[in-house]
């Protein structure tokens, strides 16, 4: 997500301007033992103080709450440390919830937003009802959509305290809707090493410039016959194509949504206004949030486009005339953060063992995850693994991609996008490094191709591709908190125990997916 320059036609220094009169605070439900208890009829007079426009009324009602010492107000004044940050909250009432957090947690933070969050997130506090309508009334002073998707009716999986605002408005990052593609004779402003999203389905192939994709992180796009988004979420590296078609609803065509949860994107579909995970392809908020989806994983590639194109030379590209103006160079976009260490939101850390924005490959499915830093995998090229109960192998089929770009905001980069990563079921099979580039030979001396939809043997035998991701580290681990991780000594986490702690994560509705697988 990136910060833009005007917001629904006023600059942000008009923004940050119109300052609130008063704060914005959500009734909490009971209070706890520490204190006198807040019922749920003193709650709603709390709201109606804290949301009018006398600031000794809002005070006064932060310091009811810390009377009752009812931690579960620590959500609302955390929003309140942030509304203050972006301009839609009073400064002064800000103030009064940071003093009333520390009482509240015995934490010292101050008004340090980003370390309140990571704090939060790690503790098993819950707001009370209302909170959701709370937040999105808040936000819908950014744009009034953000309003209707956070509403207390809409059926939720995850915990909404975790979303924040990215800096954009509803869909202020154009999704690509059925993109112009052209011949690859025409493409000339590609460079032949800069890196690019392939597909391949039903015999059409197509190229997606990662230069386009920074700039609009959603193509809707059809091949094969195959509706389906490449959803990329630039923050989190990661770029995932979905099969759009739902059954008993159609198609869904995706936008982006303005909001983020441990800094990847929640994407929005079109048709019903649902929030969806980017990383696991599920409604997390909205109308279709209590109904059992997953969209399938397409199989997609970060490759190079003269790689790309060597193997598939019958591919479209996208073309520049996308009906977007937008300084469509490598790196113009997010060549600064992608070139960085840091991560541009705050993001909890469960696991330590590699860098946040390493790159690794990740393999998810049923409760279980697996991770391949991606330098262990350039150093071995082909690694025959098990995932569960199935042999695989991921074979690295090119270099890693280095991207000499220009990025308007940060000045020259040098950035890392990763290298052209795949898996398949192998069988009984054991693979190495054939005498060619995208081949492999069996335990036999048999020669395979590595092929978009599977490996294809000598006698045409056939075995199919496993859809993986390619992210940052801190991205997957935030969602997969007990995944495997290909050569450390992290111990097997089975299915069984992923399956039991999502459903009681949905019965509660207290933890995302992420946590329940």
């Amino acid at each position: 997500m990136a910060w833009p320059e005007r917001l629904h036609g006023r600059s942000w220094a008009a923004v940050a301007a119109v300052v609130l009169s008063a704060a914005t605070l959500l009734p909490l439900a009971a209070g706890n033992a520490q204190g006198t208890s807040i019922s749920d009829e003193e709650s709603g007079t709390l709201l109606a103080a804290v949301e009018g426009s006398s600031q000794d009324a809002a005070r006064k009602a932060i310091e009811r709450i810390v009377e009752a010492g009812d931690r579960r107000f620590a959500a609302v004044f955390i929003e309140l440390i942030r509304a203050s940050q972006i301009g839609i909250a009073a400064p002064s009432v800000a103030i009064h919830a940071s003093e009333a957090l520390e009482r509240l947690s015995g934490e010292s933070f101050g008004m340090n937003w980003g370390a309140w969050v990571r704090w939060y997130a790690g503790t098993e506090l819950a707001p009370p009802p209302g909170f959701v309508s709370f937040k999105g009334r808040l936000l819908g002073r950014i744009d009034p959509a953000f309003e209707a998707l956070l509403r207390d009716e809409h059926p939720s999986r995850i915990r909404v305290e975790e979303i924040v605002w990215g800096g954009v408005p509803y869909e202020g990052i154009p999704a690509l809707d059925r993109p112009p593609a052209i011949p690859a004779s025409k493409a000339t402003y590609l460079e032949p090493d800069e890196p690019v999203f392939g597909i391949r389905l039903g015999g059409e192939a197509r190229a997606y410039p990662l230069r386009i994709l920074d700039w609009h992180e959603m193509a809707n796009d059809e091949l094969g016959g195959v509706p389906f988004s490449l959803a990329y979420c630039t923050l989190c590296g990661s770029g995932i194509a979905y099969d759009t078609r739902v059954p008993d609803i159609g198609p869904l065509d995706f936008g982006s949504s303005g909001f983020l949860m441990r800094s990847n994107k929640l994407m929005v579909d079109r048709q019903t206004r649902t929030l969806w995970n980017q990383f696991t392809g599920r409604p997390v908020l909205g109308p279709l949030a209590d109904k059992d989806i997953r969209l399938a994983v397409l199989p997609s590639v970060v490759t190079r486009w003269q790689d790309w194109l060597a193997r598939h030379p019958d591919t479209t590209v996208l073309s520049l005339d996308t009906g977007h103006e937008r300084p469509y160079h490598p790196g113009a976009a997010y060549a600064g953060y992608f070139a960085s260490p840091d991560t541009m939101f705050p993001v909890r850390r469960t696991r330590s063992e590699l860098p946040e924005k390493a790159r690794i490959f990740g393999l998810e499915r049923d409760g279980l995850a697996r991770a391949y830093p991606l330098e262990t995998l350039l150093a071995h090229r082909v690694v025959n693994d098990r995932f569960l109960d199935e042999t695989i192998v991921v074979v690295v089929g090119g270099p890693r991609l280095i991207v000499n770009g220009h990025s308007v905001r940060s000045g020259s980069a040098r950035y890392d996008a990763g290298a052209e990563v795949r898996a398949y079921r192998r069988g009984s099979h054991e693979f190495r490094a054939g005498e060619a580039p995208h081949r492999l030979t069996d335990e036999a001396g048999g020669h395979w191709r590595v092929e978009e939809e599977a490996l294809v043997g000598p006698d045409g035998q056939r075995l199919a591709r496993v859809p993986g991701v390619l992210a940052y580290w801190f991205g997957w681990q935030s969602y997969h908190p007990r995944t495997e991780l290909y050569g450390s000594e992290t111990a097997p986490r089975r299915s069984g125990e992923g399956e039991n702690r999502a459903k009681e994560d949905r019965a509660k509705k207290r933890r995302d997916e992420g946590r329940g697988s």
